[in-house]
């Protein structure tokens, strides 16, 4: 890879992006040896323009930014990496600096929230009280939540059908995330099957 440090006085912008989400989750700047840094240590690490040295995103919170993918755009001089976070990104404890919503749409920034509730561990959600309890009881409410939706779609009730779908849909991510895959996968699978 071809990166032109000059033209920034040593150093070039870098997008981080969420692989799954495709969310944009901040911008930074990279001199050299930061690059080869991440590179290295695949984890994401940027020259602080403040702090006057190398930086790895999350060496104090430990929501480190595990490396993906790095392409550098046509005039050489930034670079988009992709990445799998390890909890929030922003400082303030947002997913994102740009805001939570993904250009995916809401189910992947819902995707992204339930897997950092089970990635921390904390012990007041819902979410991680489910994870924690294993992949049968997970897989149990998946079940029980289907037969809900199937019930009201017999009913006239629109809203508590939607209300059951969402619930379906949210332990369908949860069962996901305890199987260690994520909604990415099963799109894929889905387009592959429509190209065929």
């Amino acid at each position: 890879m071809d990166i032109n440090f000059k033209k920034g006085n040593g150093l070039v912008p870098v997008v981080v992006q969420d692989n799954s989400t495709l969310l944009v989750l901040m911008l930074g700047y990279m001199n050299e040896e930061a690059f080869s840094k991440t590179i290295k240590e695949k984890r994401v690490c940027f020259y602080s323009r403040s702090k006057d040295r190398l930086w790895t995103k999350g060496e104090t919170s430990g929501n480190y930014l595990e490396l993906v993918d790095i392409k550098l755009d046509c005039d050489q001089d930034t670079l988009l990496v992709k990445v799998n976070p390890k909890g929030p990104t922003c400082h303030t404890g947002n997913i994102s600096c740009f805001g939570d919503e993904s250009p995916r749409g809401f189910i992947y920034s819902l995707e992204s929230i339930i897997k950092n509730r089970v990635l921390n561990r904390n012990e007041k959600s819902y979410t991680n009280q489910l994870f924690e309890k294993g992949i049968d009881k997970v897989a149990q409410k998946l079940g029980e939540e289907a037969v809900e939706l199937i019930i009201e779609a017999k009913n006239n009730d629109n809203q508590l059908f939607i209300n059951e779908a969402a619930d379906l849909m949210y332990h369908f991510l949860v069962l996901l995330r305890a199987k260690g895959m994520d909604l990415n996968e099963v799109e894929k699978e889905l387009k592959r099957r429509n190209d065929s």
